[in-house]
């Protein structure tokens, strides 16, 4: 069997095994259905990995493409069975990812799709009830000492929990599906039975799980290497990458000062340019749909620009859809399409509850990264090179370095491309730089515990180790952004720790490999060519990538 027979078959058995994430994806056929969340549900798909492994290891590679599928899903595949050997997998609960958050997304996919959804939908809710009980077994048994998620997290999970449970949740969302007779009858069913085993959960999360959880938000070096190797794909020196981040938030900073003079004259600092780019009517939209339409024409016109002068973008990204999905932080999201391409790409948009009014200025380089050429592009790479990917590749393959690291390269090209001129559109870039840099330091040094730099450039705590506090602190004072970062941003490193060096670690690997290849192609070297070729090796760790690009 080669390395593309074993990915159909690894396919199908964890769709089986995983039918919530499988509407996420887009594999077909299991909508209707909901994961079992017990620890035999878990086991069983530790056990489809390990079973997979074993077979990977044994098959002799038959061409380059057949070790290139083969190496890409061994690694990720080992990275499942560890993660599920050292109890990470079923006792890691978190205010940003998970189990829930998946069910909400792929609950958000079917809502667009139609009476057959909308049916779906249903029996899925129906389902919800028993698969939180089993949740709450699994968290139980897997809830020891120096495995535990932090106590903060599992509070506010079950603040996130009773917010969908309310009235202002669950119920209103599901009234929102179009459906009539007894199809109504069985949404709004479904929601109150969801919501309240949604309401039993946040009780069992506070009085029976919290205690039991770890009271150190910070998970420590050994935990942090293995949650890293997951986002990354890569082993990387942690320190090193660390002192690497400080050095790009310096030469940043002198660049978003240079940049807000252009903005509000000389002498102006970046808050006070920030603020007047928030306060200029021109770079205002009222209104959530007037705001989405402006996104979407922006999507259609990039799509136009790029395409053949520096892409060939597939015909699919003409229907990428811009999506609003309310009472959330304001975060974007990308989704792909389907397998069966019956439902586009879509950008979702998550609108903070009460927010009618909407700054334009940081959204071109948002769109950038979430859409073209940044996600949606990526993920819609596999369909122009029918037969060069496996469906594994196609389907499952994403590794976050890989694909974040090209969502920040693609804000950075399009400002190489020429196509950011306006300083407020470039201040939007810088921002987004300016946070993902941050992330980096801020997710090493807190989970390391390491000491801030002495020299660091903003004078702030010298040789203090980082804690949750001072995360605080730096993001308010030196966040380059709306009041509300910190809170968000802190969130996101204690819930996802090895998350955000992905962008940054990612990016630098891309922006390396391109360097590489101009300096051994010299005037050969084509942009639009190296662009082709990286996204026809598909999605992959960042070793194999670095391997990759430097056949380009």
């Amino acid at each position: 069997m080669s390395a593309d027979e074993l990915a159909e078959v690894y396919v199908d058995e964890w769709a089986a095994l995983n039918p919530v994430a499988a509407t996420v994806a887009g594999v077909a056929g299991h909508d209707d259905r909901i994961d079992d969340l017990s620890p035999d549900g878990f086991a069983a798909r530790a056990d489809l990995s390990r079973r997979t492994v074993a077979a990977l290891e044994a098959i002799v590679p038959f061409d380059r493409n057949d070790q290139v599928a083969r190496d890409a899903m061994l690694e990720r595949l080992r990275l499942d069975v560890d993660r599920y050997d050292t109890g990470v997998t079923t006792s890691q609960i978190s205010a940003v990812t998970g189990e829930l958050h998946q069910l909400r997304t792929a609950f958000d996919l079917l809502q667009a799709g139609g009476e057959q959804a909308a049916a779906a939908i249903a029996v899925r809710l129906g389902a919800v009830p028993a698969a939180l009980r089993q949740y709450q077994r699994t968290l139980l048994g897997a809830a020891r000492p120096g495995q535990s998620s932090a106590r903060s997290q599992v509070l506010r999970v079950a603040a996130q929990c009773e917010r969908w449970a309310g009235p202002h949740g669950l119920p209103r969302w599901a009234e929102q599906i179009e459906a009539e007779g007894a199809l109504r009858a069985e949404l709004s069913r479904g929601a109150e039975g969801a919501a309240a085993a949604l309401a039993g959960l946040a009780d069992f999360l506070r009085s029976e799980l919290a205690p039991r959880s770890a009271a150190s938000e910070t998970i420590g070096p050994e935990r942090y290497a293995l949650a890293s190797r997951y986002y990354l794909g890569a082993e990387i020196d942690l320190h090193e990458a660390y002192e690497w981040g400080f050095a790009e938030l310096r030469g940043l900073e002198t660049t978003l000062r240079s940049t807000a003079a252009e903005i509000a004259g000389p002498g102006v600092g970046v808050g006070e340019a920030v603020a007047e780019l928030n306060s200029d009517p021109g770079r205002r939209v009222s209104g959530t749909e007037s705001f989405r339409d402006w996104m979407q024409d922006l999507v259609a016109k990039v799509v136009d620009q790029l395409d053949h002068a520096h892409f060939d973008i597939p015909r699919e990204l003409d229907t990428l859809e811009v999506m609003v999905a309310t009472g959330r932080d304001g975060a974007m999201c990308h989704t792909p399409p389907s397998e069966d391409r019956t439902r586009p790409g879509r950008l979702w948009w998550s609108v903070p509850s009460g927010t009618e009014s909407f700054s334009t200025w940081q959204q071109a380089s948002a769109l950038h990264h979430y859409g073209v050429p940044g996600h949606s592009l990526r993920s819609a790479a596999p369909h122009l090179f029918p037969g060069r990917l496996n469906r594994w590749q196609r389907m499952l393959g994403t590794v976050p370095g890989h694909a974040e690291g090209w969502a920040l390269y693609a804000e950075r090209l399009m400002a190489e491309l020429g196509y950011l001129a306006d300083p407020g559109d470039r201040m939007g870039l810088l921002v987004s730089q300016w946070l993902r840099t941050t992330g980096l330091i801020l997710d090493i040094g807190l989970h390391l515990k390491l000491e801030i730099p002495r020299d660091n450039a903003f004078g702030f705590h010298p040789g203090e180790r980082w804690k949750p506090v001072l995360v605080r602190e730096f993001l308010t004072h030196h966040g380059r952004i709306d009041p509300g970062l910190p809170a968000v941003a802190l969130e996101s490193l204690l819930g996802r720790p090895g998350q955000a060096p992905s962008f940054k670690i990612g990016e630098r690997v891309w922006l390396a490999g391109r360097e590489e290849a101009k300096r051994r192609n010299g005037s050969a070297f084509n942009l639009k060519t190296f662009h082709r070729d990286a996204l026809k090796a598909g999605p992959l760790g960042l070793d194999p990538l670095r391997r990759a690009l430097a056949q380009l």
